[in-house]
């Protein structure tokens, strides 16, 4: 079965009343957030709200993940002991911040699996997901993508690999100056690397809340290049995602003619068979399923 990520919805794990409405709302996952949406002084408090939060509301529906501090912080190690510990049986997947390479998913890794087997939990069930937010991270992308079988994602981070680099500008994820899509290498090389290890590759944020078109148009690129969905850092944004990164109902339809067509041809030893005058071959038809199956996954088919 598809599990769909078309939409990772950001919440600081501070506001009570925002975690409960993200709890309710139409995103695939969302992460409640201990790192840049909550303030150093307020970051411990933020664990206590955020286990309340994960034990409380109802998240049958939706894929429940937090997001940690960096390993380079004095927050991470507690972080992780404490909401898995007191929460764990209710988080799917922790976000890691600032992925340099596979020995940070490892120190994560070793970490989560000892609190595990402490409190009794399912070693293994909680996955990670690594963010790249730097120029280390993406040179090692690649073996980062392939360095646990934990890994549910790969997410790009515009916001601290713009600053890595050294762009100019303080709006995250949007260049609209550039001539051309500004971050097409980086998620051309996160995608690269998730779909090697047969991974969803998640977009980062758009800053703008206030401007829906501009947030349609970097998922519709991001999606282009084969991202599987975007982050929302506002409600009004999750059902812009949701519809990017869904099929079109045209096309999902014709991809379930051309796997019908197929197997048809298949059947009667037929090597490729044409489906509305174009040429099908396994290529095509393993596309078709991709597509097939994640639309029937978002209801379309």
């Amino acid at each position: 079965m598809t599990t769909l990520r078309r939409t990772q919805l950001a919440v600081p794990a501070s506001d009570p009343k925002m975690m409960a409405t993200a709890a309710e709302s139409d995103a695939d996952e969302v992460f409640l957030d201990l790192e840049d949406s909550v303030a150093p002084n307020a970051k411990v408090e933020a664990r206590e709200t955020l286990i309340e939060a994960a034990r409380e509301h109802d998240w049958s529906d939706t894929i429940l993940s937090f997001r940690m501090n960096g390993i380079d912080t004095e927050w991470w190690y507690d972080d992780v002991i404490e909401v898995v510990g007191r929460a764990g049986e209710y988080v799917d997947d922790i976000v890691v911040p600032m992925v340099s390479g596979p020995s940070d998913v490892h120190t994560v890794e070793n970490l989560l699996e000892g609190v595990e087997v402490n409190e009794g939990l399912e070693v293994g069930r909680i996955g990670l997901e690594p963010q790249i937010e730097d120029g280390e991270g993406m040179h090692n992308v690649h073996d980062i993508a392939h360095a646990s079988d934990r890994l549910s994602s790969i997410i790009f981070g515009p916001g601290d690999y713009s600053a890595a680099m050294g762009t100019p500008g303080l709006d995250i994820g949007q260049f609209p100056e550039y001539p051309g899509h500004y971050w097409h290498h980086a998620l051309s090389e996160c995608n690269a690397a998730a779909k090697s290890a047969g991974l969803p590759c998640i977009d980062g944020p758009y800053a703008d809340v206030e401007d829906p078109e501009g947030y349609r148009e970097s998922c519709e690129r991001a999606n282009m290049l084969g991202c599987d969905g975007k982050w929302a850092i506002h409600p009004s944004q999750i059902e812009v995602a949701n519809d990017v990164f869904a099929p079109d109902p045209e096309v999902a339809e014709r991809a379930e003619r051309i796997v019908d067509a197929y197997a048809e041809a298949m059947a009667e030893g037929k090597g490729a068979v044409s489906v509305d005058g174009q040429l099908v071959d396994e290529a095509t038809n393993k596309m078709a399923k991709d597509i097939v199956a994640t639309a029937r996954a978002a209801d379309v088919l």
